[in-house]
């Protein structure tokens, strides 16, 4: 029989997570048919980001951001730092964000070895951006529950502290085990950064989807795409799979802290967009019956 106490929070945890639920963010790939695949199935409520890659490069990303932001959506494109040339790109970039309305933007350092010009890190870039200027309302950078398999934790926790400033919130790579991501939040708002955090996980996926999505951004992208996410890989084959329900269960008593930074769920749907709005459906369902 839970405790009362155990109970309020459970209800607290439960409506806080309906919160995230109703209005979460869907990270999106601009590939052909993603621009009608979210028109037909993403509420205009849901808060989008579309990424950048070494393949489409900067610009498919931003013409696809200025489109979904045509159609009503708020989007933030992710401007990766390695992929953009110099001061005049990043400035050209930044007019047509103005002109197109868009006020957010998600500050990434990019997954290639060799910058395509002057920005090494995502430090780098919010400094410049911070120097010339914008109109941005919002600004994201990256978070990371665990070791990143490329950056010492040292490195990651220091350059926390240089891109914060610069930012208006953290979004977290994906993390299986919720008490890490949890645990990684508290301790992040402990050493000063108080930046809320939008949990990132993915949402609805199938196997047949992944690899008609690998296959869409080049062979060699791909490899480098396959290696980041080999983890939820190997969740994905075993037995049972990957499932967002019980991902979403684990996180759900950190939700109850009182004092929380996290404050939203960032939903990498590699474009299932369908399935994981109807997952989304579900699951808010769930959450309100039980708040």
């Amino acid at each position: 029989m839970p405790t009362q106490q155990s109970t309020e929070e459970r209800q607290r945890a439960n409506r806080r997570l309906a919160g995230f639920l109703r209005h979460p963010g869907y990270e999106v790939i601009p590939l052909q048919g993603t621009e009608e695949s979210v028109v037909e199935h993403v509420p205009k409520d849901v808060a989008l980001t579309v990424t950048a890659s070494p393949g489409k490069g900067t610009w498919a990303t931003v013409e696809l951001a200025e489109r979904l932001a045509g159609h009503g959506f708020g989007v933030a494109p992710h401007l990766s730092a390695r992929l953009i040339r110099d001061r005049l790109e990043l400035g050209e970039i930044l007019q047509r964000l103005r002109e197109a309305g868009i006020r957010n933007a998600f500050v990434v350092a990019g997954d290639i070895d060799e910058p395509a010009g002057e920005f090494e890190d995502a430090t780098g870039l919010l400094e410049v951006m911070s120097e010339i200027g914008h109109d941005l309302d919002e600004v994201g950078i990256t978070g990371y529950p665990e070791s990143h398999p490329k950056i010492s934790d040292e490195m990651t926790i220091q350059a926390m502290y240089e891109k914060a400033p610069y930012a208006t919130y953290i979004i977290s790579q994906i993390c299986f085990d919720p008490e890490v991501t949890s645990d990684w939040a508290r301790r992040v708002w402990s050493r000063g950064v108080k930046l809320p955090i939008r949990v990132g996980m993915p949402g609805y996926v199938n196997r047949q989807k992944l690899v008609r999505i690998s296959a869409g951004i080049g062979l060699g992208e791909s490899a480098r795409f396959l290696h980041r996410q080999r983890n939820w890989l190997v969740k994905l084959l075993l037995p049972g799979g990957y499932s967002p329900d019980r991902l979403i269960e684990g996180l759900k008593p950190g939700f109850a802290d009182p004092n929380p930074n996290i404050q939203g769920l960032h939903i990498y749907t590699f474009n299932e967009l369908e399935q994981t709005e109807a997952w989304r459906r579900k699951m808010l369902q769930r959450a309100e019956l039980s708040s």
